[in-house]
């Protein structure tokens, strides 16, 4: 990949050569399985205990927990998603959510002294700004050097996914439904916010509530379109879509949609738990429910969309756009509940009329039926050999979390091993395709990774 390709450039090139290869294969061909002999080779251990890497491959820590920032508050912890937007022809904006909770006032963006007079969603019981929210840094990917880093929203509760937008943008989403009026909060919660790469110092949060209030996990647009794609993070969730009334200004409403079958009949799930409900690699064409009362103040919106036919998913987590066509995790999906990866390609007539004779379909792309597969899939990206790269968040006594490449035919194999007892959120690469960053949850670090990518075997 050359250096001077530019991102627009290299999102196709990039795309072109994992999601053609995924379309000239139609569906994955084969069970998945892990190939160790497949990837960049056995992971070398890593001295100082963090992160192993295959030979060839290295790492540089650029943020952690209680860094000072050039705002003068301190790097958050708990850092989970994270985009990487483009700000001119070498540097990059990383905008990182931090999946605070009102009781992590302790680890979060505030040092004694530090004004808390600043733009802010919510306070807590001690009139305080809540501590979750997204910081964000400034790097040069060609120097490898970082130039600036602040806080960029507070206020919120456990910005855990979120997606970037072909504007410039960052969709950052609560995973939680808290109420008002509970611990000194005057809001409710389970909001999308948008902040814009480019803005120096903290964004004025505004919720966007047509686009729903729920367990919020991560978003996707289409460029081509502008429709945003939402997941859920919920046994029983649902995946939804948003027609917005202008394409790039969210803040101006729009209508909100939760995916069916077009086959009524059809049981609406698809977490296959008992092996029956979904049959990999098949597509199934399905059709747009519209749903009322997006602002779910009872936090059923989930519920009544079943009701009304939506399909339900095994915790949709992380999702990422591609060419025409949309990947999205379930956590724990699946008959060994170990996780899934779900497939959507959009009607050529998508949020229009004319879908309903053309309609999107999905597949279930991969199902995962051993550990050494997939563990628990969480964020989702594209490498620039055109493979998924999946995160894996497993919760289990003893924490082995691994990164996984997939290849267009749905075999995994290891990228990278995390060493603490954690899990690895956020990777987004570039846009040069040469360098990878990702965040170590807790304690919270940013890592950026680079090596040859292109030499896959």
């Amino acid at each position: 990949m050359r250096a001077t390709i530019d991102r627009r450039g290299f999102a196709r090139s990039l795309t072109a050569s994992a999601f053609a290869g995924l379309v000239a294969s139609g569906c994955a061909r084969a069970p998945m399985t892990s190939e160790r002999t497949l990837g960049y080779g056995a992971l070398v251990p890593d001295p100082t205990g963090l992160l192993d890497l295959p030979p060839g491959f290295s790492y540089r820590v650029i943020s952690s927990l209680g860094d000072v920032m050039d705002d003068g508050y301190r790097v958050p912890d708990r850092a989970d998603g994270m985009g990487a937007i483009r700000l001119d022809h070498r540097r990059v904006a990383l905008v990182r959510n931090h999946e605070l909770a009102p009781r992590h006032a302790d680890v979060g963006p505030f040092v004694p002294g530090a004004s808390r007079a600043i733009p802010h969603f919510d306070t807590g019981a001690d009139g305080d700004p809540l501590p979750g929210g997204t910081s964000t840094i400034v790097y040069d990917y060609r120097s490898g050097r970082k130039e600036r880093e602040y806080l960029s929203l507070v206020g919120t509760i456990r910005n855990c996914a979120g997606g970037t937008t072909p504007w410039g943008s960052w969709l950052t989403c609560e995973e939680a439904t808290d109420k008002a009026g509970r611990d000194g909060r005057r809001h409710d919660h389970g909001w999308a916010f948008e902040v814009p790469a480019a803005r120096l110092g903290l964004t004025e949060p505004r919720p966007l509530k047509a686009m729903g209030r729920f367990v919020r996990e991560a978003a996707a647009v289409d460029p081509r379109t502008g429709i945003v794609y939402m997941t859920e993070d919920r046994d029983d969730s649902l995946f939804y879509r948003f027609l917005p009334a202008a394409r790039g200004e969210l803040a101006k409403g729009g209508r909100l949609q939760l995916l069916g079958y077009a086959d009524r009949d059809r049981t609406a799930d698809s977490r296959n738990w008992d092996g029956t409900t979904l049959s990999p690699q098949a597509w199934t064409p399905v059709r747009w429910i519209d749903i009322d009362d997006v602002e779910s103040p009872q936090d059923d919106l989930r519920m009544r969309g079943h009701a009304l036919g939506g399909v339900r998913f095994a915790r949709g987590e992380g999702i990422h756009f591609g060419r025409d066509e949309l990947y999205f995790t379930c956590t724990n999906g699946g008959a060994a509940k170990l996780s899934q990866i779900m497939r959507y390609r959009p009607s050529r007539f998508e949020g229009r009329p004319e879908e309903r004779d053309e309609p999107g379909r999905l597949q279930l792309f991969v199902e995962s039926t051993s550990i050494d597969m997939l563990n628990f899939g969480d964020n989702l990206t594209v490498a620039p050999n055109g493979h998924l790269i999946v995160c894996e968040d497993a919760y289990t006594e003893q924490v082995d979390n691994h990164l996984r490449g997939i290849t267009p035919q749905g075999i995994s194999y290891p990228i990278g091993r995390i060493r603490v007892q954690s899990e690895s959120a956020g990777a987004c690469f570039s846009p040069d395709g040469r360098t990878m960053f990702i965040n170590i949850y807790r304690p919270a670090r940013t890592l950026a990774v680079t090596g040859p990518w292109n030499r896959w075997r």
